[in-house]
């Protein structure tokens, strides 16, 4: 999956702070009982922000569909892939399966690197993981390859807009960072760098891998590159569903 480089980062929720100080000990009697009670169970430190989440899951999954949907539509333009999607078409052609089940295995495989960082995965970064790669499969395998180079550009362009679109509704459901993501944000808070150095450093890396495993780079890598920042930041605020603090206020201003 790719990332969104000129994305500023979001806020982290609480599902993607590393872990903080040691807890006190716990109280006794009635001060503890209440204590207890109104600790976060495994549920709600997973999901963080429970608001609206009749809207937020349905986002999710939808945004996460698209998203897959369209970088199996930007594959089948031949004109070029983002960084990490040239990585993911160069392991299919060295060494089988399908871009969209290395696109699992990679997201999985960069989960991983989330446990030294300390990082805590949402109910998006696990979806995240299993849903892009499927979505991604799906579209290919009804999806061909055109023939004329208009239609070509115009998949790519088309690709390219509903990433950016699917970027939006993902983020926006506010369920957690895709793996690829928290890696860039874990390593900027665990050394201080740049997130953009970052960023940029990892994406060359995994295409220039990607170039030399066969992957596709082209007119459409560099397109994306330029597009989707913007693209992204234009669909954020369409789609960013509010905390329970900003509909509250707000509500609190309709009625004043």
């Amino acid at each position: 999956m790719a990332t969104t480089s000129a994305l500023p980062s979001p806020s982290p929720s609480p599902s993607e702070c590393p872990s903080g100080p040691a807890s006190p000990a716990p109280a006794t009697g009635a001060a503890g009982a209440a204590g207890s009670a109104a600790r976060p169970g495994p549920l709600l430190r997973v999901l963080g922000d429970t608001h609206a989440l009749g809207r937020r899951l349905p986002q999710l999954v939808f945004g996460l569909a698209l998203y897959g949907g369209s970088m199996g539509l930007m594959l089948r333009s031949g004109l070029g892939l983002d960084p990490w999607d040239v990585f993911h078409q160069g392991l299919q052609g060295s060494f089988g399966l399908s871009v969209g089940a290395w696109v699992t295995i990679c997201g999985a495989l960069v989960l991983l690197l989330w446990i030294p960082l300390r990082q805590l995965p949402g109910v998006g970064t696990v979806a995240n993981v299993l849903l892009i790669g499927a979505a991604m499969d799906l579209t290919l395998r009804f999806v061909g390859t055109p023939g004329a180079l208009p239609v070509r550009i115009a998949l790519m362009v088309t690709a390219i807009v509903l990433n950016g679109l699917a970027t939006g509704l993902y983020i926006g459901a506010r369920l957690g960072p895709g793996p690829r993501d928290g890696l860039m944000t874990g390593l900027h808070r665990r050394t201080g760098g740049s997130l953009r150095l970052i960023r940029t450093g990892i994406e060359l890396v995994v295409l220039a891998v990607g170039v030399l495993l066969g992957g596709t780079a082209g007119i459409g890598t560099v397109a994306y590159a330029l597009a989707i920042g913007p693209l992204a930041q234009f669909f954020l605020p369409w789609f960013t569903v509010p905390t329970a603090e900003q509909a509250g206020r707000a509500g609190r201003a309709e009625k004043a």
